[in-house]
């Protein structure tokens, strides 16, 4: 045995493999990986500098967007139910359902009740009696419409009624005449239910809630004073009838031909077209603050008004004569009155009263 192997110990199959440790690559990786992440932290915080930077320079300009893309109406917040209204027009609507159905009732009989149904649905389980067709109307008007709920309408509909086919009287008899209680009652008023519903198109649609009631006729109201005076012949000589007689003469059978030259300043007026008469005559009138039966014979100070109430008789194109009355507003200038006003009704010293006496409240005209 050589001297260089005898101071190393043979290796034995039982001794461990010595570990081999590589000290400088396990160096290089510990650095490389330390340098990587206080890099990416240097980086990091640069960028969060910067989007800091970023979003303080854009704020106003993102609070300016924010403000303006706000709704305007989402200051006032909105009712969470709107208020429910009738439909546009249903009372007008409900006052017409209302006459075709009470026409199609008072002339219906036996097999007519389909046709009530058509206005009132369950009129299909009735049981008409009578001839159809035995009664005729002859007119239908509305005379009363109230709101009785937020989509019903009570409305009151008065009808002239005749028969068709009198009852036949032996020959020679005599027609009876009717009683009082009979021609107080040849006018007579049914009230009818409606409801009204939205429909298609902005209109609205109606039915009746119940047959036609038959009740008693409105009360009439009492008559009120008037501003005029007594009733008094119109005179030839007097220069109010002398104007009035000109003005109604050229508005009644003229169709309005030199109908200004009557007129005050600034009064328009149209006359009817064609003229529907061939002549008139002034019968009498009623002055505002007269007693009646003055003679008048001058005429006041320019600007002076004078309110007339005015009865006359045109004679038709078959001569016969139709009394008029005319409430007429007149106005002086120049010596001579003019017509200042064609008014709509008869002027009142008061508050018409309604029918239970108690005067409606006055009201002040819109300018």
């Amino acid at each position: 045995m050589s001297p260089a192997l005898t101071g190393r110990r043979a290796a034995t199959p039982a001794d461990p493999p010595t570990p081999v440790v590589q000290d400088s690559g396990t160096e290089h990786n510990a650095g490389w990986v330390a340098g990587w992440s206080t890099g990416a932290q240097a980086n990091s915080a640069a960028m969060m500098r910067w989007l800091v930077w970023g979003l303080i320079a854009l704020g106003p300009l993102l609070g300016a967007l924010a403000y303006l893309s706000v709704p305007a109406t989402s200051a006032v917040p909105a009712p969470k139910t709107a208020p429910s209204a009738p439909p546009a027009g249903g009372g007008q609507g409900a006052a017409g359902f209302a006459s075709l159905f009470v026409a199609a009732y008072l002339s219906a009989g036996r097999g007519d009740e389909p046709k009530l149904a058509a206005y009132y649905p369950p009129a299909s389980n009735l049981q008409l009696d009578g001839e159809s067709g035995r009664r005729r109307v002859e007119q239908l008007t509305v005379v009363r419409l109230r709101q009785t709920d937020t989509s019903v309408w009570s409305v009151t509909v008065a009808a002239r009624l005749t028969d068709a086919r009198p009852t036949a009287r032996p020959s020679g008899q005599p027609a009876a005449s009717p009683s009082p209680a009979a021609q107080a009652d040849a006018v007579r008023y049914f009230q009818v239910p409606v409801a009204t519903a939205p429909a298609g198109g902005g209109a609205s649609a109606y039915t009746a809630l119940a047959l036609p009631a038959e009740v008693a006729a409105p009360e009439r109201a009492k008559m009120p004073e008037l501003v005029y005076g007594a009733m008094h012949p119109a005179l030839p000589t007097d220069p109010r009838t002398q104007a009035i007689t000109s003005f109604l003469t050229a508005y009644l059978t003229k169709a309005g031909a030199e109908l200004d030259r009557y007129l005050a300043p600034g009064t328009r007026l149209s006359a009817p077209s064609p003229a529907p008469y061939t002549g008139i005559a002034v019968d009498s009138f009623a002055a505002e603050g007269e007693s009646g039966g003055e003679l008048v014979v001058s005429v006041p100070g320019d600007g002076t008004t004078l309110r007339l109430l005015v009865t006359l008789r045109a004679t038709g194109q078959h001569g016969m004569r139709l009394p008029l009355t005319y409430a007429l507003t007149l106005k002086t200038r120049a010596g001579r009155w003019e017509i200042a006003s064609l008014d709509g009704a008869p002027a009142l010293t008061s508050p018409a009263p309604t029918a239970s006496g108690v005067p409606m409240p006055a009201t002040t005209p819109t300018p």
